[in-house]
């Protein structure tokens, strides 16, 4: 059997990785892939902005029996909808379906429509306007570019400045065509947590709760980030927390059927856990990235096996077991990340990490130089990943680990999983 996993980061390292382990024994092929998923894969250079490249790609390897899609910008641009015309089996949404997170109106007016749990929103395409109801309105205010930003078109604003500036930053281009309708949102309070989950279109298989670090900094200081850090379980989340999410998710598969949309990958819900219970901050239409990385690890069944059911309709036949293990990952950022940043630092000390019990360092933004050297290739570099029996055991293996890694500029945060642990 040969899979192609298309994406080049660390989510696509721990798809990889895990595919690999399948009782199916496949040929893995990973375009672009890393440093990392050389290891197990063959990585095949690949320009992603076009989605016909991944066709093409197809074509060139023969014999593809399932495409794997990392990241959201192929969805979007419609690559499930280019695979399914050729006949190629995809675990990864149609563009109808991706629109959940190709345009945060288009998934706030579908949750608002259908009773969702969500904030009250409103949608902008010119500063002007969007100036007048902040005027009116004030802060705090959530402040979104409406299309992908790669994760840095979200601004929580606590006073009109800083509110400001971020509808001026998005309708003077600095997220592209992302920012030419901007979504202004009320601001939730309380503890957030991704739940993702497993769909067919009918079926809706929950994976186990994780939490990510957005900012770049310690205390949840800084900028916004792709994501800092991870872990699963969440402890602030119980069982009727988790049937509640589980539940929305269910709605908003539902309601996309309703429209004649059949969502087929993963649907990941970003949730605010708020005193009225959980509501939806945002849908993404793919694993997270880091979150896939504590998740995936404690995935008992075949993820192989989970994606073809995925892909053929029928995921009701294929019961679903997890890990009873906690998981935790660091991710080892470039210096001046989420800004700019260098390339091409030699790293040492990946292996000596991975001699921690239970530790996996997946690659993120890595390749591998002309004498094997592995090298910085991104902004966030590599995750340092510890699974054990407990979260206080994943976190003190995870950082062990870090401390044997080195590259030039690394940065990385050292309070990952302290707030559920009651450390912050």
């Amino acid at each position: 059997m040969r899979v192609l996993v298309v994406g080049g980061g660390g989510r696509e390292h721990a798809i990889v990785k895990a595919l690999s382990e399948s009782r199916h024994a496949p040929e893995i092929f990973c375009a672009p892939g890393n440093g990392g998923t050389a290891e197990m894969a063959v990585n095949v250079p690949i320009d992603l902005d076009d989605p016909g490249n991944v066709l093409d790609v197809v074509r060139r390897i023969g014999g593809v029996d399932l495409v794997v899609v990392g990241p959201e910008a192929p969805l979007v641009m419609g690559l499930a909808n280019l695979l399914a015309a050729s006949g190629i089996p995809c675990f990864g949404p149609k563009a109808g379906a991706a629109e959940l997170e190709g345009s945060k109106w288009f998934a706030k007016r579908l949750m608002l429509d259908h009773g969702i749990p969500t904030a009250p929103a409103e949608m902008f395409d010119s500063r002007e306007a969007a100036a007048t109801y902040l005027a009116e309105h004030g802060a705090p205010v959530v402040v979104k570019a409406d299309g992908l930003a790669a994760g840095k078109g979200v601004t929580v604003a606590r006073d009109l400045d800083t509110a400001m500036h971020a509808i001026e930053d998005c309708f003077s281009g600095a997220f592209g065509e992302a920012g030419e309708v901007v979504v202004l949102e009320e601001l939730l309070e309380g503890q957030e947590c991704s739940l993702l989950a497993f769909t067919d279109g009918t079926t809706v298989a929950p994976m186990v709760p994780a939490q990510d670090h957005k900012r770049a900094y310690d205390g949840d200081r800084g900028p916004n980030t792709g994501g800092m850090g991870a872990y699963s379980p969440v402890p602030a989340v119980d069982d009727a927390t988790l049937a509640e999410m589980t539940c929305i998710l269910e709605r908003t598969v539902a309601a996309l059927r309703e429209q004649g949309i059949v969502y087929q990958g993963v649907l990941y819900g970003g949730f605010m856990l708020t005193d009225e219970g959980p509501k939806v901050l945002e849908f993404n239409v793919r694993f997270g990235d880091p979150e896939a990385q504590v998740v995936l690890p404690r995935l008992k069944t075949d993820l192989l096996d989970v994606m073809l059911a995925v892909a053929s309709g029928t995921l009701k036949d294929l019961p679903i077991e997890w890990r009873d293990e906690a998981a935790l990952t660091v991710v080892l950022a470039s210096g001046g990340y989420p800004g700019s940043y260098e390339k091409g630092k030699p790293i040492s000390g990946i292996d000596a990490a991975e001699a921690v019990p239970g530790v996996t360092v997946y690659h993120a933004g890595t390749k591998r130089g002309e004498n094997g050297t592995i090298l910085s290739d991104g902004g966030r570099v590599l995750d340092v990943t510890a699974v054990a029996p407990t979260l206080a055991e994943a976190r003190e293996r995870a950082y062990e680990a870090v401390a044997k890694i080195s590259f030039e500029g690394m940065h990385y945060r050292k309070d990952i999983g302290a707030r559920a642990l009651g450390e912050a």
